[in-house]
């Protein structure tokens, strides 16, 4: 174990460059044109395709891994992106193993399902670095509509509206477009800036202006984008974080998870970036996983995670749960935190207390236990940060109907801010393009 990693409290450089690189590089290794072959070789192409009803976009899986195979890579990343125009992102960070591949014919028959993710990547990375453009930007409508956030949502909207020939104007709060794909996913999943290249290419279409650092109902309101576009798209996430309700939870030391994986997004040398020696991550989901998982890649010597309730509840996927175990992750269940202990002004642990299922409802037993630890994140879910500013909510979302609209005539929304989501990239990418028809029908009467 390095030196580094004897030091207290939350520090920076504990491991060396050597490990910092090999932490930090990409997850699944991309297949190469023979390996796609071997892969695709595997495929039943199932007329009824069980993979393809389990994806949330609809793509015609045994249709493109079929191209794949018959050496036609551009011919499968098309049919991927007629459905999915952010194919790239969602074959690096979509939980397949819950969606497609779990449905797959070969993991029913096997327990080894077609690397379809893998695949999906190996076909629109072709296309994406050879800079090809499958689809034509359509004749100038002369409507022009405002998206709201320039997420996965937002990005898929965007793209189909110009396809049928609407101009788009796109405001974002943060000082890149991206949303989530580009700030708020493990490093290691996304390496090489791929999110901003994938934002490059699902513009190329033309007819789309990015206006970043633009804040609802700070810059612009609801209403004054209403009076100067014909429709609007709200598509800018959840901003605000859910609080611990735990006694001193504001102590130095305890951090906002979605903050620490951005700043890992955002950084040119991981080195630099501080971390505790441990750590205790709250929450049971995605995001809870990748900041565990990276607080470990950056050095923490423990690295703790504690979910209010069992293991077949929690929202990450069993694979990113063995993940976590495999990169010496230690996760525990059944546990709610009570108080952020402080000693001398420095966090010094988290109490707990243990948690039961009664009549139905998630109840303290009353019983505790203090995990010692000098950083605490919270990765307990976030919430809409502005009000909605007219439109109708539901459980904290924007209420939408089955094909995005709101409760303004003019006015729709997806992804995580509106109700109906799973706080997926994918499902995010077919709610925008859903909503994105939605408007189209609209605008042309």
């Amino acid at each position: 174990m390095g030196e580094g990693m004897l030091k207290d409290g939350i520090a920076a450089g504990r491991l060396s460059a050597t490990d910092y690189a090999r932490n930090f590089s990409d997850l699944h290794p991309a297949l190469d044109r023979h390996e796609a072959f071997v892969e695709a070789d595997r495929c039943y192409f199932c007329f009824d395709a069980p993979c393809q009803t389990a994806c949330p976009t609809s793509i015609d899986i045994p249709l493109f891994i079929r191209e794949i195979s018959t050496g036609n890579a551009l011919g499968a990343a098309e049919t991927i992106f007629e459905q999915n125009i952010l194919g790239g992102m969602c074959a690096r960070v979509c939980p397949t193993e819950q969606l497609c591949e779990e449905a797959c014919v070969r993991e029913e028959a096997e327990g080894k399902p077609v690397k379809i993710g893998q695949l999906q990547r190996y076909a629109t990375d072709v296309a994406m670095s050879e800079g090809r453009q499958f689809f034509a930007r359509g004749a100038e409508t002369g409507k022009t509509v405002a998206i709201v956030g320039a997420g996965p949502a937002g990005l898929a909207a965007a793209h189909r509206l110009s396809m049928h020939g609407h101009s788009v104007v796109m405001f974002d709060a943060r000082p890149k477009a991206g949303g989530l794909n580009e700030y708020g996913i493990a490093s290691y999943k996304t390496p090489d800036g791929f999110a901003q290249a994938e934002v490059d290419y699902v513009t190329a279409i033309g007819g789309i202006d990015i206006q970043t650092g633009k804040v609802l109902g700070q810059d612009f309101t609801l209403a004054e984008l209403r009076e100067t576009y014909d429709a609007v798209f709200l598509g800018m996430g959840l901003r605000g974080v859910n609080a611990l309700r735990a006694e001193g939870e504001t102590a130095e030391g305890v951090v906002n998870a979605v903050d620490f994986i951005a700043e890992l997004r955002q950084s040119s040398d991981v080195s630099a970036l501080p971390v505790g020696r441990r750590v205790v991550v709250i929450g049971g989901g995605m995001t809870a996983i990748d900041a565990a998982v990276q607080s470990k890649l950056l050095g923490a010597e423990q690295v703790t995670m504690v979910y209010r309730r069992g293991k077949e509840a929690m929202n990450a996927s069993e694979f990113e749960q063995d993940l976590a175990a495999s990169k010496g992750v230690t996760i525990r269940h059944w546990m709610a935190p009570k108080r952020v202990v402080v000693e001398n002004g420095k966090l010094a642990g988290i109490e707990l207390e243990y948690t039961t299922m009664a009549d139905g409802k998630l109840v303290g037993t009353g019983e505790t236990v203090l995990i010692e630890c000098d950083q605490v994140m919270k990765a307990i879910g976030q919430t809409l940060a502005s009000d909605g500013e007219g439109v109708m909510l539901a459980g904290g979302k924007i209420e939408v109907d089955a094909e995005g609209r709101t409760s303004l005539p003019d006015v729709w929304a997806g992804g995580d801010c509106a109700t109906g989501g799973d706080d997926l990239t994918v499902t995010a990418v077919a709610e925008g393009r859903d909503a994105a028809e939605s408007i189209n029908r609209y605008l042309m009467g």
